[in-house]
């Protein structure tokens, strides 16, 4: 039996001899033997092993060590991939302290020498420690010293002294005449311009530009990094992205190649202003429109970057217009007041001197060109090719610009041409989803030939699906071409078919985008009618998306079904008048108790089964789809049991106990218990009277 009763303090129990261990049992931890003999070679050997670093040696004996540090925390809270680290070892270690130099370009000094100095500190303290030991622990420490404030340093410019370069010298035994020397015309004196302070920010305006910018280019990302022509710069500031203008057609010549633009995104926007650059066009037409984007941009800071992008694609060619509606006006009073200034200043002859020469660098003269001139990119370097150019308009049979073939509209930012069968949600709800798009769509689709309904599956964005009707055969093929659905637009794409006409929306796979980090999640199921909920993975938001009503709306019909090979075969005169049953009512040796005769598609030939078919025939037998009634002699579609005229079974069945008419049994000991006649005329009354 175990006691309960406590064991006092330096009492044994028979368990423990004693209850501490003494001191001087206490060993210290061994230390190999090279380290013994040379700790600076077994420490570097350490290093070597662990980091694979480049070694030196300085002209002092000192080692340098360069290698890099990935900090080993899950959670490191700055975008730093790796630590640049340069380890010098004096020759005297490990009496003489190491030292660490960062040699980081995309760290600020200030947060280097912050590092540098806790590797100081961690040195003075952990003395005894291994190189490995000290550099873990500033793997531990390094978010600790990037979090202490920066280090204020100066930036030491040299400057080069001319001065002496401007000086006459004069040297011994040589007249210190003046030279006399004509001086070169004055070029006309620039007007200075006042000096305007560079606009400051507080600390909280910083902070709040920060935190918006960094959420309007997640939405912007979310939404354009798909796209083909979207690119982004290393250091954040300029994406390149796919631009596509409503009205193509009544653009300015020189912009009507845009397909892309560079939107320029300050690191203090919106505090900076927001620029474009449009990329493949004419600079001369270009310039003006970036100016006007550039000054709406300004004035209108509450709009997102998406809502720019989106008044730029839809407005372009309106702001085209109003630019060069401005640009004449705006150009002639300063070309008048240019040269008057200039005719005031300049002297008689210099003006003669500088009208006489041909290439006119002293003045510029803006004169507006007619848009004629320079239609169809002319260059009009020389006289003589805008001569030939505008004699070759002349001899043209008919006068008049040049006409541009029509170009379909595309719709949005994701350029997809309407065309074919647009699918669209109407009244769809959306709640804490900032885009919707159909991941994986799958349809029911109507033939045209035999207007039979078949389901098209598994149909992916761009990507080609065919498919063969289930009742005739008729190839059906259809394309989805996606597009973004959000509160703005209901449109989810477009579908191209041939041979087929979209019926319905069948449940398919859709991929939301919270509304709050604009983060996609996985492909959720749904269909019309049905509301759909759940958590974002990455800020734990909830969502839920319905989608009460489907529109198909056919913009241009789709391709039609290829034609028939060869000619159409007759079908056989087989003498039959309906109402009347077949010879033998259908049946043949092989099935004795099928009334019916089948129409096999392979030959379009009657035969009573399958094995009467291949007795007559040189080729395999194909699936019937057809049949005729054995009771009534009517064509009709295959069906399993009965004549869809007659209602009469086709398949015969065997007795099942009663009597039925004749045709069932008539064995009493088979008969049913429940049939009439099963104990009829067995003994009974008869009997009875005669005794």
């Amino acid at each position: 039996m175990l006691s309960t009763t406590p064991i006092p303090r330096g009492a044994t129990d028979g368990q423990q001899a004693v209850a501490e261990a003494s001191l001087s049992r206490a060993v210290q931890k061994p230390i190999p033997t090279s380290q013994r003999i040379d700790p600076r070679r077994y420490q570097l050997d350490q290093i070597k092993r662990r980091f694979s670093p480049k070694l030196g040696t300085l002209q002092n004996g000192t080692t340098t060590v360069r290698f890099r540090l990935k900090p080993s925390d899950p959670d490191f809270p700055f975008e730093l991939e790796h630590l640049e680290c340069e380890l010098h070892v004096p020759a005297s270690y490990p009496e003489g302290a190491p030292t660490l130099s960062v040699k980081n370009t995309d760290i600020p000094r200030g947060f280097c020498i912050n590092i540098e100095r806790g590797w100081d500190k961690i040195v003075s303290e952990s003395r005894g420690h291994t190189l490995l030991a000290l550099t873990t622990a500033l793997d531990k420490h390094l978010e600790a010293f990037l979090s202490e404030q920066k280090v204020e340093t100066v930036t030491l410019m040299s400057f080069k002294d001319t001065r002496h370069l401007d000086q006459s010298t004069t040297y011994l035994g040589e007249s210190s005449e003046p030279i006399v020397q004509v001086a070169p015309p004055e070029p006309p004196t620039p007007r200075q311009r006042s000096y305007i302070p560079e606009e400051s920010f507080t600390g909280e305006q910083i902070a709040n530009a920060k935190a918006r910018r960094a959420q309007e280019i997640r939405q912007l990302e979310s939404r354009m990094s798909r796209l083909q022509l979207y690119q982004k710069s290393a250091d954040g500031v300029v994406y390149t992205l796919p631009l596509e203008p409503r009205r193509r057609a009544e653009l300015p010549q020189g912009l009507r190649s845009v397909q892309s633009i560079q939107l320029i995104i300050p690191l203090l926007y919106p505090l900076q202003a927001l620029r474009v650059l449009l990329s493949d066009v004419e600079s001369e037409d270009a310039e003006p429109l970036e100016e006007a984007f550039a000054t709406r941009a300004a004035q209108h800071t509450e709009m997102t970057l998406m809502n720019h992008l989106n008044y730029l694609s839809q407005h372009m060619h309106t702001i085209a217009k109003q630019v060069q509606v401005l640009k004449p006006v705006l150009s002639a009073p300063l070309s008048s007041n240019t040269t008057d200034e200039q005719e005031s200043e300049v002297p008689e002859p210099q003006a003669a001197a500088a009208a006489d020469r041909a290439d006119g660098k002293s003045h510029i003269h803006v004169i507006p060109r007619p848009p004629e001139w320079s239609y169809g990119h002319d260059s009009g370097d020389s006289e003589d090719s805008g001569s030939d150019s505008w004699d070759s308009g002349e001899d043209s049979e008919e006068g008049g610009a040049e006409i541009e073939p029509y170009q379909a509209h595309v719709s949005g930012t994701t350029q997809q041409t309407e065309r074919g069968t647009a699918i669209s949600f109407p009244t769809i709800e959306l709640y804490g989803v900032e885009l919707l798009q159909i991941s994986i769509l799958n349809l029911s689709a109507k033939c045209q030939r035999c207007k039979t309904p078949n389901d098209i599956t598994g149909l992916k964005p761009e990507a080609e699906k065919t498919t063969s009707c289930r009742k005739c055969g008729s190839p059906l093929t259809a394309t989805f071409r996606q597009e973004l659905v959000h509160a703005n637009s209901t449109r989810a794409g477009f579908i191209d078919v041939s041979g087929c006409t979209v019926a319905d929306m069948l449940p398919s796979t859709f991929v939301p985008t919270c509304a709050k980090c604009s983060t996609p999640s996985q492909g959720l199921v749904s269909v019309r009618g049905e509301a759909v909920t759940n958590v974002c993975r990455e800020c734990h938001g909830r969502f839920t998306f319905k989608i009460p009503q489907v529109k198909f709306l056919a913009i241009t019909p789709g391709s039609a079904l290829p034609p028939t090979v060869g000619p159409r075969r007759r079908l056989e005169k087989l003498g039959l008048h309906a109402g009347e049953p077949l010879p033998g009512r259908g049946a043949c040796p092989h099935y004795r108790r099928s009334y019916r005769w089948f129409r096999f598609s392979c030959c379009s030939k009657v035969h009573p089964c399958d094995k009467c078919h291949d007795a007559d025939e040189d080729h395999p037998q194909e699936w019937a789809n057809r049949m005729i009634c054995g009771w009534c002699s009517r064509e009709q579609n295959y069906a399993v049991e009965a004549c869809a005229f007659c209602g009469r079974s086709v398949i015969g069945k065997r007795g099942k106990g009663f009597w039925e008419g004749g045709k069932g049994t008539r064995d009493k000991a088979r008969m049913n218990r429940k049939d009439k006649r099963k104990y009829r005329r067995t003994g009974g009354g008869e009997a009875k009277k005669k005794d």
